[in-house]
């Protein structure tokens, strides 16, 4: 059954993803990025410091000291990923500055999109493996680390079509790119599940290295989009869809740990 749900859990991102993107014009995609972006935030820090990283340090194996030394190599890995462009986050919205900016967007896709394809495979693929992680250490905390996935999933994919779009692909082209790309996640929660499942011991330090990228996403890429200076009404919308955010994940951490 944990196989099962770590398919269904990546597979669900990439089509949730790939759906939203084929039903909703451009217009009303950059729309709604622009609040899922505030949402995200809170589900990823949430679900990180309440929930990944407790189950993590509850281990009796590892030393905290350790699990501290693996988020900070953690953080300092992603933002290198980041740097040579594996392990990009793309979400464009109205006054974003790239948004219909199709000179940048075209730099960005690269040749045919190819950039996009394999830095969003990359990342798909880590995030598949994280919640391969996460299951074998605890199906409920699979459920609600697949949950923080999905809801960043959602606005990047969503933002990655975007750039395709503005840099000439058809939406044909552009959707098939994304459902590749999303099918990278599965391929990483499978492979997760039979390497991860041999070696018990290193569960707490991917769980670790789990949270090193949902803060860092998180720190480095949304809460600073959110710094613009905004009307009031759009401040508390994403105050409002932030805060929803981080109950969601202080829920299922009640739900978690109230049950241990």
């Amino acid at each position: 059954m944990t196989l099962l749900y770590i398919v269904l859990a990546t597979f669900a991102g990439g089509l949730l993803s790939v759906l939203v993107a084929a039903s909703l014009t451009v217009g009303v995609l950059t729309r709604l990025v622009k609040s899922l972006v505030s949402l995200s935030a809170g589900i990823l820090l949430g679900t990180s410091l309440l929930n990944v990283l407790p189950e993590a340090f509850e281990s009796q194996t590892a030393q905290p000291q350790t699990l501290f030394a693996v988020l900070l190599a953690g953080l300092l890995f992603f933002w290198l990923l980041e740097k040579v462009e594996l392990y990009r986050h793309v979400h464009h919205h109205e006054g974003d500055g790239h948004h219909h900016h199709h000179h940048f967007d075209a730099e960005q896709a690269g040749r045919g999109g190819l950039t996009v394809l394999v830095g969003d495979s990359i990342h798909n693929f880590c995030d598949g493996a994280i919640i391969a992680a996460a299951f074998l250490a605890d199906t409920r905390l699979g459920f609600a680390t697949a949950l923080a996935i999905v809801a960043h999933e959602i606005p990047q994919e969503v933002g990655d079509y975007i750039v395709l779009l503005n840099a000439g692909l058809s939406r044909a082209k552009a959707l098939l790119f994304n459902a590749i790309s999303g099918m990278a996640s599965v391929v990483g929660g499978v492979l997760g599940y039979f390497l991860i499942g041999s070696f018990e011991g290193v569960l707490p330090y991917l769980l670790v290295l789990a949270s090193s990228s949902f803060i860092y996403i998180s720190v480095a890429d949304l809460l600073p989009q959110l710094q613009q200076r905004l009307a009031w009404r759009e401040t508390l919308a994403q105050v409002a869809w932030l805060a929803v955010g981080l109950g969601a994940a202080f829920t299922v951490s009640m739900m978690l740990h109230g049950a241990h």
